[in-house]
């Protein structure tokens, strides 16, 4: 007599849950990523385009407002923004998190840090 091999009912329940719970966490971060690459886009087109015309932080965080604007992101605004004096310019960083709820009372917290330099 050969033995039988296989998965149970069971079994195929707990590996459709445990799969479940990854592809529910994956939908509720994809929107937080895509935001962040917006974020990220912005930053660096707003070097570009400033990048050795002597902008000060008022002209910075008014072209990033317009970019955040074009792309919707909501998540930060060019307040949270910190610019400070580097050596060759102003070093503008955009450290931020943002929650997903997941299920019920959980979240899902995820901590951005991108930082680009604008020369003078």
């Amino acid at each position: 007599m050969r033995k039988q091999r296989g998965m149970t009912l069971i079994g195929m329940v707990i590996v459709a849950f445990i799969a479940g719970v990854f592809v529910l966490a994956a939908l509720r971060l994809t929107p937080i990523y895509l935001e962040y690459m917006n974020v990220d886009s912005a930053l660096k087109s707003m070097k570009r385009d400033l990048d050795g015309s002597n902008a000060g932080p008022g002209q910075i965080r008014t072209a990033l407002q317009r970019r955040f604007d074009i792309d919707n992101v909501s998540s930060i605004s060019p307040r949270d923004i910190k610019i400070e004096r580097a050596a060759n310019g102003y070093l503008v960083r955009a450290d931020y998190e943002s929650r997903a709820q997941f299920i019920g009372n959980l979240y899902l917290l995820v901590d951005f840090d991108k930082s680009v330099e604008v020369a003078r």
